[in-house]
């Protein structure tokens, strides 16, 4: 019937064929990756990849093109990636073997002093371990000719590496590189972004260097910053997991590494790299990873995030991994402009190019539209790339409102740039050109001078180096909490430098991020939480040398109890800005007593979440089971911190327990007693308040209560154990606003 019904009607057969290649293009349009995450790894593979294609053809669309397994996950746990419909990804995440369904987005990328800084010096003691332990990097790659990681006094690579190089014709690994591998599942690669582990971004470099690179004496950026960069274990090994690339990093790619580094024997995973993350653990690939690596006793150390102020703005903040934040330094870098009536201003930026005090014209952006383009002053004020008109700024600096990279000023030509706003005042930029982030009020000065002045002029100087005497701050770009999946899980955890720090680069990278900048440095001053993500890696490898035992857990605690307490009186957010505070690596080798946690924790804390038994167990791959009647809450889950939410329904009346263990690594026999800091308005109690031990890792449960008013949205205190020789220190917060 319908053959001749097209046969009789040629008009109308080349209309329904139509309509049916629109809708076979409709279709495919839709197709998107997906990642398939289905719990545990199975042992064996080739039953593995029978049982996915046979969940591909049973959820695919009936018009379907047949259904391929783009990569799958087999060696510390179990998924594929396959490019699905909405409808098919929605089928798919009700099979039974299905933990979770999520699309395949990308995260992107989020020290000469900074080590110092902490009191954590070179000549710190040191383990006879600590060339045993290896960091596995999740970044952009690696550049291998920094001397960073020279392998010059290694010995082979831990008998329990299990990893692999993939070398190539311009990349070879050392014993201090051990291990290399790049991770792109959808198979593209581009001209300008070889299949290769070498980095030509600068991001990964400048983490791996800042987490464990070698001591390099006279190091600098042009002259900034110069002294010995290094990383906080110098000993230990590297191995290198390319996952970003220049279109961003996929969690598929993410997921692929953890599933390798889990099994190749690393001890540390460090990942400065985030995005959205979805309000369920499971449909994160950084979270989901982090979790199977717990189960193997391997610690991830993420980036909080770079979308601060803004509160519950964290991008990484599950349970089993340590949120890192950002803060100063006490080096700030200052940026002199000085204009023609002699009137000098004090910006900021990390500025390596020298005027020689000579003064050029300068010109407010606004008067120099490019107008060939239809653009006028209303958007030429703010410089963006293509807005001025060359022949009106070429050889000249030129005024800007707002805070940018400079594109416009740096494509038209001009000598110069003054950027200028008030927000992020503490994160100095880096333009591809002379230029200086003034204060609003300092701009509208310069802007006055311009107009009142016929042949105004200006100069910029080169960067000079100031002491920061308020340091340690939370910067202004650092992500805040509270967690917005569990808020009763202090989030982040901790704060490291993150601001301004000097590392190794690749010398292919432009340093001001800006392409036709062609400065060729080794090292590079940036910052953002993917700068304090290593230090923190850096300090929980160093207490790893020296409890090559410890979990996880226990090395998180170890860190958190004993890092210096920041003031939530001059933080915005207080312990959501910084969490237990900043870190102490050479105090958290000791410290006394430690919250620790393992598997059954997280998954009696999972059961509290509302997760299903089945879902546990395909993602266990045992027989784990929530209880019928009282399921753990986020508060019993044994952590180092304590944080209560009060609902706002409840008129701020506050009532709450924890139940807590610590464990005894200090001195076999001692009693700690507890000291509490309540906020006021709050009573907070300890029962006991008194442990005593009488040997090495014993262990001793206590209840704290927290009762009575709250009297502000977020509220500090703190528990202190001591025994007179160890202080194990947990901040306290009591909250009623996300």
């Amino acid at each position: 019937m319908t053959m001749d019904t097209c046969r009789s009607s040629p008009h109308l057969l080349m209309l329904l064929c139509f309509a049916s290649f629109l809708q076979i293009c409709h279709s495919a349009s839709q197709l998107k990756s997906y990642i398939v995450y289905t719990g545990n790894s199975m042992n064996d593979e080739a039953s593995a990849l029978t049982l996915y294609s046979s969940m591909l053809q049973e959820v695919a669309d009936s018009n379907a093109e047949p259904k391929l397994v783009q990569h799958h996950f087999k060696r510390s746990f179990s998924g594929f990636v396959a490019m699905l419909t909405e409808e098919e990804a929605d089928r798919m995440a009700r099979h039974d073997r299905v933990v979770a369904v999520f699309p395949n987005k990308k995260k992107q990328l989020h020290t000469t002093r900074s080590w110092d800084f902490i009191g954590f010096p070179l000549q710190a003691n040191r383990a006879p371990a600590e060339s045993d332990v290896i960091i596995a990097v999740f970044d952009s790659g690696i550049w291998p000719e920094s001397e960073s990681f020279n392998d010059k006094g290694f010995g082979p690579p831990p008998s329990k590496w299990k990893g692999t190089c993939q070398t190539s014709k311009n990349f070879t690994c050392n014993n201090k590189i051990i291990g290399a591998k790049i991770y792109k599942v959808d198979g593209f690669f581009s001209k300008d972004d070889p299949k290769s582990v070498r980095d030509i971004d600068g991001h990964g470099t400048h983490v791996a260097s800042t987490a464990a690179g070698n001591p390099v004496s006279t190091a600098s950026m042009l002259g900034l910053g110069q002294g010995t960069s290094r990383g906080g274990v110098t000993k230990a090994r590297i191995a290198v997991y390319k996952v970003c690339w220049f279109d961003g990093c996929t969690d598929a790619d993410i997921l692929a590494a953890f599933d390798d580094a889990i099994a190749d024997g690393v001890d540390i995973i460090t990942v400065s790299l985030g995005g959205f993350s979805d309000e369920n653990y499971f449909r994160d690939g950084i979270a989901i990873g982090a979790f199977h690596a717990v189960r193997n006793g391997v610690l991830t150390v993420t980036s909080a995030g770079n979308s601060g102020p803004r509160p519950s703005s964290l991008s990484n903040f599950s349970p089993w991994s340590i949120s890192v934040a950002a803060s100063t330094i006490d080096r700030k870098f200052v940026t002199k402009v000085e204009l023609g009536n002699k009137i000098t201003y004090e910006g900021t930026s990390i500025n390596t190019f020298d005027l020689k005090g000579e003064l050029y014209p300068i010109i407010y952006g606004g008067d120099a539209p490019n107008k060939g383009e239809g653009i006028d002053g209303s958007s030429s004020r703010y410089c963006s790339s293509g807005s001025l008109d060359k022949k009106l700024v070429k050889g000249k600096i030129v005024l800007c409102e707002s805070r940018s990279k400079a594109l416009g000023p740096f494509d038209a030509g001009a000598v110069g740039a003054l950027i200028q706003g008030q927000g992020f005042r503490d994160l100095p930029p880096s333009l591809p050109l002379p230029g200086s982030y003034l204060a609003l009020q300092d701009g509208a000065s310069v802007y006055d001078y311009i107009n009142s002045t016929r042949t105004p002029i200006a100069t910029i100087f080169k960067t000079d180096e100031t002491k920061d005497t308020i340091a340690p701050v939370v910067a202004s770009f650092s992500s805040r909490g509270p967690n917005i999946v569990t808020p009763e899980i202090l989030k982040p955890d901790l704060v490291a430098p993150g601001v301004s720090i000097l590392a190794s680069w690749s010398p292919a990278s432009p340093p001001s991020d800006v392409e036709g900048d062609n400065r060729t440095l080794n090292f590079n001053i940036i910052s953002g939480t993917s700068m304090a993500c290593p230090h923190v890696s850096g300090a929980a490898a160093y207490v790893k040398s020296f409890h090559p035992t410890w979990s996880p857990a226990a090395i998180r605690s170890a860190l958190m109890t004993t890092a210096k307490q920041l003031s939530p009186k001059t933080h915005l957010r207080a312990e959501f800005a910084y969490g237990a505070g900043q870190i102490d690596p050479s105090k958290a080798v000791y410290p006394g007593l430690v919250y620790d946690a393992g598997e059954i924790d997280y998954v009696r804390f999972l059961c509290g979440q509302g997760y299903s038994t089945r879902t546990l167990q395909l993602i266990t791959g045992d027989n784990s089971s929530c209880p019928e009647t009282k399921n753990g809450s986020a508060r019993d889950l044994n952590y180092a911190s304590f944080a209560l939410f009060v609902p706002p329904y409840n008129s701020n009346s506050v009532s709450g327990s924890f139940n807590r263990t610590v464990t005894n690594v200090g001195s076999p026999k001692s009693t700690y007693k507890a000291t509490v800091t309540s906020p006021k308005g709050l009573k907070i109690e300890v029962n006991p308040s008194v442990l005593p031990f009488t040997s090495l890792n014993q262990k001793q449960t206590f209840v704290l209560t927290i009762t009575g008013k709250l009297e502000g949205p977020i509220v500090s205190g703190s528990l202190v154990w001591d025994d007179g020789k160890y202080q194990v220190r947990s901040p306290i917060v009591v909250f009623n606003t996300a």
